[in-house]
């Protein structure tokens, strides 16, 4: 991003950033499917994350940026306990998943899982074969029906289908990375869950894999609510609804929101000066 020298309150983006504009002028009526209430996580004495309040719309995208180290994937964890895992990890306040806590006594991590799916920064199909690594995310979840059907169903939502289709039985190591984001994605979606959370999905990929990510994202919101991470404000703009601005408090080095609202209006008219100042590239 080009570095402002003067403040342009009509120009906060560049020029050339595409910002994705709300469907309809008066987006109040929508549905919540993840209500984050005051988050907090600890990793031992330390304090991660403080203060983490938003409604995660459904069938909605939404993005959370940041400067490396403000919690962004730390939050994003949480959505799925993957922060479970951590030694040490601890989590405050509530995460209600239609209205249900996440981290209440009567959740199965592993069945919650299957609902809220995660794609992860890298991709990291298994050692298996394409047709394998879709129906490992049927086999979790104790899935009855037809696989054949439902392998063929989950490749073609993640746009695969056409490439793979002939090739089912090859180690899903031969494809490239790319065709690998998108298998599992595939994977992710195999269990048809409500949410899915995409941890940098492109951020390893060419420009040409990375458009066929966000052309995957804008179609799978009509079905599935999406929450991404990315380090690419450009990204943000064109495939997010609404946006969730994070930064380090440099008096406690947690991690907090500073902002969150619509992506139109976080990339065009902030309400915080912290947020223009990383929109408009002045901070990094």
């Amino acid at each position: 991003m080009q570095e402002q020298t003067t403040k342009q309150p009509e120009t906060i983006v560049p020029s050339q950033l595409t910002v994705k504009q709300p469907e309809t002028a008066d987006d109040t009526q929508t549905d919540v499917v993840l209500d984050v209430q005051s988050l907090e996580v600890y990793y031992g004495a330390f304090r991660a994350v403080k203060d983490v309040g938003m409604p995660i719309q459904s069938n909605k995208v939404t993005a959370f940026i940041g400067p490396s180290g403000c919690g962004k994937s730390t939050v994003l964890r949480c959505f799925n306990r993957m922060n479970d895992l951590i030694r040490g990890a601890r989590v405050g306040g509530r995460i209600l998943f239609r209205d249900e806590d996440l981290y209440g006594a009567n959740i199965d991590p592993t069945e919650m899982r299957s609902r809220i799916g995660m794609v992860f920064q890298k991709p990291n199909p298994f050692p298996k074969s394409i047709y394998e690594n879709v129906a490992f995310g049927l086999r979790v979840n104790g899935f009855t029906g037809n696989y054949p059907d439902a392998v063929e169903r989950s490749l073609r939502r993640a746009a695969l289908w056409d490439e793979v289709k002939d090739r089912l039985k090859e180690n899903a190591l031969e494809l490239s990375g790319g065709q690998q984001q998108r298998l599992c994605i595939a994977r992710a979606l195999a269990p048809e869950p409500e949410v899915l959370l995409m941890d940098e999905p492109a951020s390893a990929l060419d420009p040409i894999s990375t458009q066929a990510i966000e052309d995957l994202i804008k179609e799978l919101v009509n079905d599935v609510s999406i929450v991404i991470v990315t380090h690419n404000m450009q990204q943000a703009a064109r495939v997010s609804d609404e946006t969730a601005f994070f930064m380090v408090d440099p008096d406690d080095r947690a991690g907090c929101m500073v902002e969150f609202d619509k992506t139109s209006n976080i990339f065009t008219n902030p309400n915080d000066e912290r947020t223009e100042a990383y929109v408009t590239g002045r901070f990094s």
